[in-house]
């Protein structure tokens, strides 16, 4: 329930995959921004005498000017399909996608035609970013290697199929939980976070194709014994489609040091034991360089993993220039 002491709103569950469908269009623009732009109409894509499916919608992100992805996008209910289903869909898109790449560009170019302004943000997107035009572009984006990305669009997310979706697929499998409200009036809230929220929040300075690096919060004795003497470390979030993008691994020492001191490059991402969670191990141990302290700016202190880069981390001189 949400309250205050106007009104309450008690949760509606939805009963339909229409109805969260319904919502998504709802609050597109809140949910994935201005860079992004989601087509929910429904065309089969697959190779003819092969693996045939129905996505629920496309979502084009040109929120990174070096790479532009493209997310094929299932709308689910948590109680109405079981956890093995939802992860055999997603892979079953994975498999039609790859062996129809040629009929994914044309259905996407023309869910594009039929809408003027997202026509335009991709002409406006190509334009700037060297591409011919929007046929080059989505042509770059969706036959490039390992092009295949999924978004999952649910009401509630359980552990044990977030684990599946990490320890299952080779290819990032985005989640996002979207729930709805109602008051005694019949209005209608929608609680979810914005897609990539963290990502976001953080390249308020660093442009996200420069993201290289993850800075973690340490405490002594962790960072001591795992970062240093284990030269790796564990049980981290992150967003399965920035995994490709982490090549080095920060350390942010809380208080009292309160300051980032060491950086290792990362050789491997791995699932950390049977979780939701991931184990980063280094290439050799991690350097120490010249401390990143607090700056002015409350709240720039990493309390959960933050996304920044190698060579602003090296010429910041306090972390209100590192977030």
């Amino acid at each position: 329930m949400l309250w205050n002491k106007e009104e309450k709103y008690i949760e509606i569950p939805y009963e339909k995959e229409s109805e969260i469908e319904e919502a998504v269009n709802d609050v597109k623009d809140a949910l994935f921004g201005c860079n992004r732009i989601y087509l929910d109409d429904k065309k089969k894509i697959g190779k003819k005498g092969g693996t045939n499916n129905l996505p629920d919608g496309y979502l084009i992100d040109l929120t990174n000017k070096q790479d532009p992805k493209i997310f094929v996008v299932e709308n689910d209910l948590a109680s109405h399909q079981h956890l093995k289903h939802i992860a055999v869909q997603i892979l079953e898109f994975s498999l039609s996608f790859e062996t129809s790449k040629v009929k994914v560009k044309n259905i996407v170019k023309e869910m594009l035609q039929k809408r003027k302004t997202e026509w335009g943000k991709c002409e406006d997107f190509a334009r700037k970013n060297g591409y011919e035009n929007v046929d080059f572009l989505l042509e770059s984006i969706i036959h490039k290697k390992d092009s295949f990305n999924a978004l999952l669009i649910i009401d509630e997310l359980g552990e044990e199929l977030e684990i599946v979706l990490i320890s299952r697929f080779k290819f990032p499998v985005e989640v996002t939980t979207l729930k709805r409200y109602k008051n005694q009036s019949g209005k209608i809230l929608y609680e979810f976070e914005p897609f990539l929220n963290d990502v976001a929040e953080d390249t308020e300075k660093v442009d996200v194709s420069d993201i290289d690096t993850i800075v973690i919060p340490a405490r002594e004795d962790g960072f001591k014994e795992v970062f240093l003497d284990e030269n790796c470390w564990y049980a981290i979030r992150l967003n399965s489609s920035m995994i490709p993008k982490i090549k080095y691994i920060a350390a942010y020492q809380v208080a009292p040091i309160s300051a980032i001191t060491h950086i290792a490059e990362v050789k491997t991402i791995e699932q950390w034991k049977d979780t939701n969670k991931y184990i980063l191990h280094f290439t050799e141990p991690a350097e120490k360089i010249k401390k990143v302290p607090l700056g002015n700016v409350k709240g720039k202190a990493p309390q959960s993993p933050r996304y920044s880069s190698r060579e602003r981390i090296l010429k910041a001189n306090t972390l209100d220039s590192v977030f």
